[in-house]
C-alpha cells in the first residue's frame, strides 16, 4: 500500500492497519499478517526516541482551606498532627508493582508518598 499510513508505529507495529508485526529478519521483507502489507527491512528499524515530561507547578496555600486536592481520608499528618489528609494515585511504576499514593494534609499542606 502507498500513500499516506493511517499509524506512525514506533517498533513492531505494521503502519497500515497497526496489527503486531513477526520478528524482524535483518534483510528482505516483513509481511504483515492482517493486512499483508509488506515492510523493507531497512524502513524497519530501531530508532531512538526521546519524550518530554512536563509538571505543572503547584502552589498550597498554608492557611487552612476547605477546598482539598482529592478524596479526604483519616491519615495522620507527620507535620501538624492534622487527622485529615487527602490523596491521588498514580501508577508511576511497572505495572505488576503496586502504585504510588500522594497525600496532603488538608490543614497545613504537607506532601508524602507511599507506595502500595
Amino acid at each position: 500500500m502507498s500513500g499516506k499510513h493511517l499509524f506512525n508505529p514506533e517498533v513492531d507495529f505494521c503502519r497500515d492497519c497497526g496489527a503486531l508485526l513477526p520478528p524482524l529478519r535483518n534483510i528482505g521483507t516483513v509481511h504483515c499478517r492482517v493486512c499483508k502489507t509488506e515492510i523493507d527491512a531497512v524502513d524497519y528499524q530501531e530508532s531512538e526516541i526521546f519524550y518530554t515530561v512536563k509538571f505543572n507547578k503547584v502552589s498550597m496555600p498554608k492557611k487552612k482551606t476547605e477546598e482539598s486536592e482529592g478524596p479526604v481520608i483519616e491519615r495522620t499528618c507527620p507535620k501538624c498532627k492534622n487527622d485529615k489528609m487527602s490523596f491521588a494515585t498514580l501508577q508511576l511504576r511497572s505495572a505488576d508493582e503496586g502504585q504510588t499514593v500522594f497525600f496532603t494534609c488538608t490543614q497545613c499542606g504537607f506532601k508524602e508518598k507511599e507506595n502500595s
